[in-house]
């Protein structure tokens, strides 16, 4: 529900605050005083493209506030909610328009994109006038509308469920035969690294060994010759160390029959030269393994470079070629389920699509039986509306299946979306003679407006949008007419929160509360400035509707008494 409104710097409007109510407001004053600007304003602040011409002469930038109270359950909180913002502290809507083309718009305080803004005020509330972007007018929500009539919207969000359980299904098949018409070619690429990798024979570490292998055997000589010299040096040359050692041993034997103290160190030159003579054997060892061989040479950086070729190509180590093998055998394994895996998807499919089309058909029947009540109705309400004459049909088709469209997606080779199958259009002809068009192509604001008031009559405990401004509800209507016009917007304010800009007082008696709207000359300047009436004002108001700006006695007593007669 909007609760405020602010406007400032806008066309000849310097500064203006409403505060509104639940109801129905009526909003009336003379003709060029600023109606039509408080609603180009609140349809700026619905998402309408903003145009720097608006700006009021003298100032650089324009600014547009709405405070709209926030239904705990409603879509608008939901949609908020998945926005990032809370509906509990309602709803901030704030647009500055500059000369410089640099126009902000903020959403409870934050920085927001049009995009953003458009997405919350889609279904907040609804403007109805000649000039106004009605969305109730769109052959998209038209749909809706039929739904929204019937009862259809579970049958309908049916169709959407499996609608968009079906798409990813598609996209999945398609794949899977994408990757089975390249599965020859790959296959035969997989295989063939799969038995270059495997003919190797990898074992991991074996490029490290082989590495130090190949370097003694590069430097066998040399290592031969070394530890040949070593061993002598230690065990069997003339003086060898050994042999010394042995030597120091049996003369610090005799010197310990001495003193004692020297025994110990007996023992451990005794240890010594039994570790030297260990050392040594491992040396002999070692003597006999060393390998002078340039054929074995030859095989060991043969074997490096087909590891080197291996890792240069599937990894940068022997444990990651391991693993693309692992991975290699993986995928081959899928591969062979491939076949399998399309006649499944296919499957599924099927049976989705028989419940699609079953469940598309359920809704076109019913919604062909509700567009014939729904257009006699919209004709019944037009009759009380003085557009007795106007035919009104809802017009069905579907939409042909082309080579781009998805089988699945199709019935009887027309298309299937997610609200099913039919597209349809509300069709008018409010002249006698006139052929039947479509109802965004009315061109009077008060045939627009009647046809929308009978619809949101129709659809008043349906309908989502809690906010419904009417502008030239009254155009080409007087008398009898207009009080029926105003009964219904009485009647519809039970269900809405209902603004009316009117200049008729047939229709201005049945508000529950009346603003006035009037420019004066300022120090040179236009201003616009709108009032809330008080009963006495209201009765001046309705006087002067009724006979003009001379206000007589028997015009203040013709409003005084429709005032009084409201029922």
């Amino acid at each position: 529900m909007l609760q405020e409104l602010s406007i400032r710097n806008f066309a000849i409007i310097d500064d203006l605050q409403i505060s509104f109510s639940d109801g129905l407001t009526i909003l009336s004053g003379e003709t060029g005083a600023g109606k039509s600007i408080i609603i180009n304003a609140a349809n700026l602040l619905l998402g309408s493209r903003a145009n720097a011409g608006l700006i009021r002469t003298g100032s650089e930038t324009a600014e547009l506030e709405a405070v709209f109270k926030i239904a705990r359950q409603s879509t608008i909180a939901g949609i908020m909610g998945k926005n990032g913002y809370d509906p509990e502290e309602g709803l901030l809507i704030r647009r500055i328009i500059s000369r410089k083309n640099r126009h902000r718009i903020y959403i409870n305080g934050r920085l927001a994109t049009i995009q953003q803004l458009n997405l919350i005020t889609e279904n907040l509330a609804s403007i109805s006038g000649q000039h106004a972007h009605q969305g109730l007018l769109k052959e998209e929500h038209q749909l809706t509308i039929i739904d929204q009539f019937g009862g259809l919207i579970p049958l309908r969000d049916e169709v959407s469920r499996c609608f968009h359980e079906i798409v990813p299904l598609i996209k999945s098949l398609k794949d899977l035969k994408a990757k089975k018409d390249r599965q020859v070619e790959h296959v035969q690429l997989l295989e063939f690294q799969q038995k270059e990798i495997r003919q190797v024979s990898i074992t991991p570490g074996e490029d490290t060994a082989l590495e130090q292998e190949r370097i003694r055997l590069k430097n066998g000589e040399e290592l031969f010759q070394t530890v040949r010299s070593s061993i002598e040096s230690l065990y069997s040359a003339q003086g060898a160390a050994v042999e010394r050692l042995i030597e120091v041993k049996k003369d610090l034997e005799k010197a310990s029959r001495i003193d004692t103290e020297l025994t110990s160190k007996v023992e451990s030159i005794a240890g010594a030269a039994f570790h030297l003579e260990d050392i040594a054997e491992e040396l002999r060892t070692y003597l006999k393994n060393i390998q002078i061989d340039e054929g074995r040479l030859e095989a060991v950086e043969t074997r490096l470079d087909t590891l080197v070729k291996l890792k240069r190509k599937y990894g940068k180590s022997l444990e990651a070629v391991l693993l693309h093998l692992e991975s290699i055998d993986h995928e081959l394994s899928g591969i062979d389920n491939l076949s399998e895996n399309i006649v499944d998807t296919q499957e599924g499919l099927s049976i989705l699509h028989r419940k699609l089309i079953k469940l598309t058909k359920e809704l076109s029947t019913k919604r062909k039986k509700t567009a014939i009540n729904l257009a006699k109705k919209v004709k019944k309400e037009l009759a009380t509306l003085n557009m007795s004459q106007t035919k009104f049909q809802i017009s069905f088709r579907t939409i042909p299946g082309d080579e781009n469209t998805d089988p699945y997606l199709t019935t009887e080779g027309n298309a299937v979306n997610e609200t099913g199958i039919d597209s349809i259009t509300f069709l008018i002809a409010p002249n006698v003679g006139e052929p039947l068009k479509p109802l965004f192509s009315i061109v009077s604001g008060g045939e627009l407006s009647r046809v929308v008031l009978a619809l949101k009559a129709i659809l008043a405990k349906t309908e989502a949008v809690e906010t419904i401004i009417f502008d030239e509800v009254d155009a080409g209507i007087g008398g009898g007419v207009a009080e029926v016009v105003g009964k219904k917007l009485s009647s519809l304010a039970r269900h809405h929160q209902i603004i009316c800009i009117t200049h008729l007082p047939q229709i201005a008696k049945f508000g529950d509360y009346h603003f006035s709207i009037s420019k004066h000359v300022s120090r040179g300047r236009t201003k616009t400035t709108i009032n809330r009436l008080n009963e006495k004002e209201r009765i001046k108001e309705i006087a002067r509707m009724l006979g003009g700006e001379k206000i007589t006695r028997a015009t203040i007593d013709h409003a005084h008494e429709m005032l009084d007669n409201r029922s």
